[in-house]
């Protein structure tokens, strides 16, 4: 019975379902078979989601199964990232019919989440590697299908350049590493014997290829270029992004984590982090095309992710990459039914406002402080801590000071009190899942922590100061300057796509 399967048995399972899809978007591929053989491409697709889907529910032990390492967290990231690939694929049924590459786009899609599940399942370093530059290629196939586009090719040609550094980058850490330690199991390389091996030269030189290679895919300052150009491709491979591609910073943050220890590229990491949850939250407000907003927000909640990685909250990153994956995939795929309505600004008691917003700061501290007195001396409790009063002044502003007299008040405190619930709800699970497989740091490094309060007060000092000089030359120029960093380069743009002429002068065929 297959309640009975071993984690061998379940991975031989999952491999020989995840083979069957792969074959199975090759064979699509052919011109002789009908293209209503996709609904078939489309159940075939669904068995490696359902078998490993199985094995998380199943998961019992940690273990290395050839060059695999089974765990909760390996299971739910395969599980993930298939499922988002599922959904993106049978959107794009009905989407992307019609394109002269629509046999490619399924083909493609499956290839790359296939390859991402097994990287995150991967327990040897060299395979992980392998994995993800398989991963990285695919998604440059995805963005240069149309290669008459000349934007599109444009954008291909700026993504392959950084994913090949990010891709080597990670190349050279892991060899590294296996000429410190000798192991190329990360399990046994990452033991207290192999990391006491390493030097202060060696962890640095280390953590900083590490970084390198995770703030790249996840757009960071100043790499978010790439993100930023691929707007021209197709709304369902934005979405595919975010099966484990630009959120893999997260994942391979937490495969990493006994190495980072609060040193220089802890610091690195979380400084840039910064800067770009600042840059991305700009770019996101002053742009008007939806997939460009989008992007910022993704720029700057990927690096919001990362400074939780920095500061230990593993746990707290993998959640977040998860949720927010299936949020912004979700918001991308229905980015062609996106218009915005114009409304009359209403007039707003900009004193009452005012006394509304203090109060949510009081409150966003006295929650934080109290969460934080549960268990003083768990870093993870502090980080929380933070994020969880940041969280609650931010929305507390958005959905109560800012509401629509009484009436709206109402809807925003019951709005943020659902919101709460679930969200304890879902952090508990989670945590209750994750806290015996994901490394935990003890206390977070002061430095590190000071730069993220800072932040967070200087984001505040921003938002204010924004609120109340909008008509001043110094926000007309902070504005122009977000605006411009959030648009693609000239070269990358063309007014009238020269493929549409050539489809058109073909007869569409």
């Amino acid at each position: 019975m297959l309640v009975s399967l071993s984690s061998s048995s379940l991975l031989t399972l999952f491999f020989v379902m995840l083979i069957a899809s792969g074959l199975s978007g090759l064979l699509f591929l052919l011109p002789r078979v009908p293209l209503g053989f996709i609904r078939i491409h489309i159940g075939i697709v669904a068995l490696p989601p359902l078998v490993s889907l199985f094995a998380l529910i199943n998961t019992g032990v940690n273990e290395n199964v050839g060059p695999f390492y089974l765990d909760f967290l390996a299971w739910l990231m395969a599980f993930f990232v298939l499922t988002i690939g599922l959904i993106i694929q049978r959107f794009s049924v009905r989407y992307l019919m019609g394109d002269r590459s629509y046999r490619k786009y399924f083909m493609l899609f499956t290839f790359t989440t296939a390859v991402a599940s097994i990287a995150w399942l991967s327990g040897d370093l060299r395979l992980m590697v392998i994995s993800w530059g398989a991963t990285l290629f695919c998604l440059i196939l995805l963005m240069r299908l149309n290669r008459g586009w000349k934007a599109a090719s444009e954008a291909a040609k700026v993504s392959s350049r950084l994913f090949t550094l990010s891709w080597v980058a990670l190349l050279v850490a892991v060899i590294w590493i296996f000429q410190v330690t000798g192991q190329w199991q990360l399990s046994l390389a990452l033991t207290n014997d192999n990391l006491n091996q390493l030097g202060a030269w060696d962890r640095t030189g280390i953590n900083l290829l590490i970084v390198l290679a995770v703030i790249i895919p996840a757009a960071q300052w100043p790499f978010q270029r790439w993100l930023i150009e691929s707007v021209v491709a197709p709304t369902p491979v934005s979405a595919i992004m975010h099966a484990g591609l630009v959120n893999a910073g997260g994942i391979m943050l937490t495969r990493f984590s006994p190495l980072f220890n609060g040193d220089i590229a802890s610091i690195i990491l979380v400084i840039l982090a910064s800067i770009s949850v600042l840059i991305g939250s700009g770019i996101g407000l002053v742009q008007v095309d939806y997939k460009r907003q989008l992007v910022g927000s993704t720029i700057g909640q990927m690096g919001f992710m990362l400074i939780q990685c920095a500061l230990g909250a593993y746990i707290a990153a993998i959640i977040h990459l998860i949720l927010h994956g299936l949020f912004k995939a979700t918001l991308f795929l229905q980015a062609g039914s996106a218009v915005r309505r114009s409304e009359a600004p209403s007039r707003v008691n900009e004193r009452s406002s005012y006394l509304w917003v203090m109060a949510g700061r009081v409150l966003g501290l006295l929650a934080g402080i109290a969460f934080w007195s549960m268990a003083p001396g768990e870093g993870y409790r502090l980080i929380s801590a933070l994020i969880l009063g940041w969280s609650l002044s931010v929305s507390w502003t958005q959905l109560v000071a800012f509401g629509q007299g009484k009436i709206g008040r109402i809807v925003g405190l019951s709005f943020l009190g659902g919101a709460a619930i679930v969200y304890f709800i879902v952090h508990n699970l989670f945590y209750e899942w994750l806290h015996t497989t994901v490394f935990q740091s003890g206390q977070p490094p002061m430095s590190v922590v000071i730069i993220v309060v800072c932040l967070l007060l200087f984001g505040s000092a921003i938002g204010m100061w924004i609120a109340r000089h909008r008509s001043s030359v110094s926000f007309s120029i902070l504005y122009l300057w977000l605006v411009r960093l959030g648009e693609a380069k000239p070269k990358s743009v063309e007014s009238h796509p020269d493929y549409l002429k050539k489809f058109l002068s073909q007869g569409g065929n």
